[in-house]
């Protein structure tokens, strides 16, 4: 980057990066800067970076997340994605991946029709029962009776009316306001419509038309007509074009999509700092081991160096004791040699015996002085006796504490086969002479054992019972974090991922759909499909039907599917060897997982190998993808 784009960056503030960005728009609007090449995107302000294709989402949240990036982000970064982000949303949104609502019909011209008609919305049907003199009436205006009676359409609020003019009633069933919710609206017309009960039968009025039950999906005919219906439709719901309704589902994912992108970005930057603050406490925790290894090499370098010297000055000690007492008794031999000679010489003058007894005396004075340093000496040779008898008492007591712990780690199963050993020796020896006190004396030792023997065993079975309730607490608090990880990750992980939640005991639709489509044209399938999929999903919540049988014996004993039971017999010559193998998964499934409620439950599974997944692969999982977001994050 040259001097002058230096200066041009650091003159753009947080507060003209609005004013900046219309500079990037303009070369973009006039082509100066390329962003869709082919069917791709790219940043023409990354050019540097690994990954240069994007799809227009990808490059949208990229852009959106480096304007509302943090503060280490230059501010002419921030006012060029600025300008991108707006760009792609003024000029490019035709180019937008965001996939459009579906109209399920067979023909364009059908389909031109649902975007021209007028619904009532939210998406209502209308289903037309005419009394019989045998009917109830009372059931037949209860909402939870219809609601029960369309649950295919998955209705989540039924509402009933009598019309006294024509002596029906009328259910309006209302379904949620999404595209979900127009499907089964148009599944229910379809339905009615196969059996030649539509609105146009129902106008019509031909035959024995009381013998039959119509329905449609409520329009603006009906929202505009006279009556209690007309009444309740405009009450609850409002006309609004299918074109309308689709374009705001399409601003709907839009908005969606850019609060993701921005909750991306914002988490990568979190990420970032929360991974930089993990290095820096790391580098800490490794400088801190390093100087706990060295302190540690100190000590025992210092202990064993100490434990040298002890030892050097033990000898020196040794050694200067027997010097001194070996100069000792020489001294004390030559002054009784000396006594002897001053004996002889009593008989000499009284100058002689006056210097004898000055000599005697000096003689005596140095004895004394003698026996007090011989005294000195024999005390300095029992302190040193009691240093040593200390330092070897002090080492048999660490040998003793070594002992007792290693006989305190012998096993439960050593203790008990020692017990029975003594036990069984107790027996025999109850069998020899009684009067022999050596006899005695060995029973009673080997009880004294026998009693200890036992003292322990039951010390280690409390050990075992405390080892067994933290076991327990540890599965405990396992299941609790598994049970946490399920309902936190159910939102991040997709069918696509190796690791992913899975609700266990549910059909597999796909066979289900495949085996309709080559019995019925496409619209017959669909319905079909669905009153299949809808009727054994009841089956396997029946805890009255229990199609397993018991294989093995012992320990080998285990429960599976009976394949011959006769639904499932009939299941197979019906539909074939696919779906009855769907129906077979979802009862082992539900039987490994949940025998005993018999309803799907989300587990976290490992989609590759087709089992459940340990908190340890997932741990794993969430960390490597972790690092992922972290290397894409590096090259964006």
């Amino acid at each position: 980057m040259d001097k002058s784009s230096s200066e041009e960056e650091s003159d753009i503030s947080e507060s003209e990066i609005d004013v900046y960005a219309e500079k990037p728009y303009e070369l973009m609007k006039n082509g100066n800067y390329k962003v869709k090449v082919k069917d791709t995107f790219r940043c023409p302000f990354c050019s540097g970076k690994k990954k240069q294709h994007y799809k227009y989402k990808e490059l949208l949240a990229h852009a959106s997340g480096v304007a509302k990036g943090s503060s280490s982000r230059s501010a002419k970064q921030k006012a060029n994605h600025f300008a991108l982000a707006k760009y792609m949303q003024n000029e490019l949104a035709g180019d937008s991946d965001v996939p459009r609502p579906q109209i399920p019909s067979s023909s364009s011209k059908q389909s031109q029709a649902v975007v021209d008609d007028v619904y009532v919305w939210p998406w209502m049907g209308i289903v037309i029962y005419p009394v019989r003199r045998t009917d109830n009436n009372y059931y037949l205006l209860d909402s939870a009776y219809w609601s029960k009676k369309l649950a295919c359409f998955d209705p989540f609020e039924v509402k009933t009316l009598w019309l006294e003019q024509d002596s029906v009633v009328a259910v309006i069933p209302q379904f949620n306001s999404g595209m979900s919710g127009f499907k089964s609206a148009t599944e229910l017309e379809k339905e009615y419509e196969i059996r030649g009960c539509g609105k146009k039968d129902w106008s019509d009025k031909r035959g024995d038309w009381r013998s039959k039950t119509y329905g449609w999906c409520a329009r603006s005919d009906d929202y505009n007509s006279q009556g209690s219906i007309a009444e309740y439709l405009s009450k609850v719901g409002t006309l609004r074009s299918f074109s309308d309704i689709c374009k705001e589902e399409i601003q709907n994912k839009n908005s969606v999509v850019d609060d993701l992108a921005n909750k991306i970005a914002m988490t990568n930057e979190n990420l970032n700092k929360v991974q930089y603050k993990y290095n820096q406490k790391a580098i800490s925790l490794r400088e801190v081991l390093k100087e706990k290894d060295a302190l540690d090499r100190t000590y025992k370098a210092e202990s064993k160096k100490m434990q040298e010297s002890s030892r050097d000055n033990l000898n020196r000690i040794f050694r200067e004791k027997e010097r001194l007492t070996n100069e000792l008794e020489a001294k004390m031999n030559n002054l009784k040699i000396w006594s002897k000679e001053l004996d002889k010489k009593q008989a000499l003058t009284e100058l002689e015996r006056q210097q004898l007894d000055e000599d005697k005396k000096k003689s005596d004075v140095m004895n004394s002085s003698l026996q007090l340093a011989s005294l000195e000496q024999k005390k300095t040779d029992d302190r040193v006796l009691t240093l040593v008898e200390e330092h070897k008492r002090k080492k048999e007591e660490i040998l003793n504490k070594i002992l007792q712990l290693e006989k305190e780690s012998d096993s439960k199963q050593k203790l008990q086969m020692e017990i029975q050993e003594l036990k069984g020796k107790l027996q025999v020896m109850k069998h020899e002479d009684e009067d022999d006190d050596d006899v005695k004396q060995k029973m009673k030792k080997m009880k004294e054992d026998l009693e200890e023997k036992c003292s322990e065993l039951q010390d280690l079975e409390e050990f075992n019972s405390a080892l067994m309730i933290k076991e327990r607490q540890s599965n405990d608090e396992i299941q609790e974090a598994r049970a946490v990880l399920t309902t936190e990750l159910r939102e991040l992980l997709s069918e696509r991922t190796i690791i992913r939640v899975k609700r266990v005991g549910e059909l597999d639709e796909k066979p289900f759909m495949r085996a309709c489509k080559q019995r019925f044209t496409a619209e017959e399938a669909a319905v079909q499909h669905a009153i299949l999929c809808s009727k054994w999903q009841e089956n396997l919540k029946d805890s009255a039907w229990h199609p397993f049988k018991h294989v093995g014996t012992g320990d080998k004993k285990t429960e599976v599917v009976d394949e011959e039971d006769e639904q499932m017999k009939n299941l197979r010559e019906e539909w074939g060897e696919e779906v009855k193998n769907a129906v077979k998964t979802a009862l082992e499934e539900l039987n490994e997982f949940n025998p005993s409620g018999r309803y799907s439950v989300p587990v976290l599974w490992h989609s590759k190998q087709g089992r459940k997944a340990s908190l340890k692969e997932v741990i794993d999982y969430m960390t490597q993808q972790l690092k992922i977001l972290k290397k894409r994050k590096r090259v964006a």
